[in-house]
């Protein structure tokens, strides 16, 4: 899977933290109420964006182990994570422990393959996380990766998988043609066979239920406004350049659809999943 661009992933993290589905959060919350101590791998960390939306729900004293194949975005994690915390320190392992709101978080950084091997990242996980990924993912890799979360009998949660809903404000006669061409693209290998897109989510679910877990969903979409314009010129300009690589939609097509996109307003649909070992 290529890169993404730290700056992309800073302007999109307030859109993607007011989308998180917060029934699906509370239950995951929920699950380790009781607990003083909780252990954290986050699957393509980016730069951090999961840790800081999903720690100040989770115990007072947090293990986690940040997980990227880009050594680029680990070092934009580990320099994010230390500006967001009340204050930061470097161990000589290579450990940044954070102190945010009362609370305590080691963090480990990891750079891997996860096309390659995932079962010996999640190897002691009290959770199993993601954010923006599974759309990525091919569904015989997440066949591969639910079998061993299931293996080590963690609960897993991931927030913001595209589902594929994309409603544009006001609406265009090109949005059809331009979202099928999107999911097309979408679809290609990124690096774990061909990508799962919107039906990840499905995929997910049936998997998890299939190995025993308990599975609660919900969406979680982007609702933009011309508040997010950064955002959403941001957001156009890929959809445009993914639809152009495609040639299923010809250039002048493209570019009246992104000319009527300027100060548009747009929803944008994810899914958020917890599965709990029944």
């Amino acid at each position: 899977m290529s890169g993404f661009d730290p700056a992309w992933l800073d302007l999109r993290e307030s859109a993607d933290h007011r989308a998180r589905n917060k029934d699906v959060l509370a239950t995951c919350a929920a699950h380790f109420a009781t607990r003083d101590h909780v252990r954290v791998v986050d699957l393509g960390c980016g730069s951090g964006s999961n840790l800081r939306a999903l720690a100040p729900h989770l115990p007072a004293r947090q293990s986690w182990r940040l997980v990227d194949h880009d050594s680029i975005l680990l070092d934009a994690a580990r320099a994010r994570l230390a500006r967001w915390a009340e204050t930061a320190e470097e161990t000589g392992d290579g450990t940044l422990r954070l102190l945010r709101d009362g609370r305590t978080i080691e963090v480990e950084f990891m750079q891997t393959d996860l096309a390659r091997d995932v079962a010996s990242v999640i190897g002691g996980a009290d959770l199993v996380t993601a954010a923006a990924l599974f759309d990525l993912v091919s569904e015989s890799w997440m066949r591969g990766f639910v079998a061993s979360v299931a293996t080590a009998r963690a609960p897993f949660y991931t927030a913001l998988t595209y589902n594929g809903v994309e409603t544009w404000s006001p609406p265009d006669a090109r949005d059809g043609d331009m979202l099928a061409a999107f999911h097309a693209h979408q679809a290609r290998d990124k690096g774990f066979g061909p990508a799962a897109g919107p039906r990840a989510t499905d995929i997910l679910a049936r998997l998890f239920a299939a190995q025993g877990y308990a599975v609660t969903q919900d969406d979680s979409p982007w609702r933009l406004t011309r508040d997010d314009g950064a955002l959403i010129d941001t957001l156009a300009d890929g959809v445009a350049g993914a639809c152009a690589e495609t040639g299923l939609v010809d250039q002048r097509t493209i570019a009246e659809w992104r000319a009527a996109r300027t100060e548009a307003e747009v929803e944008v649909g994810h899914t958020d999943i917890f599965a709990q070992p029944s």
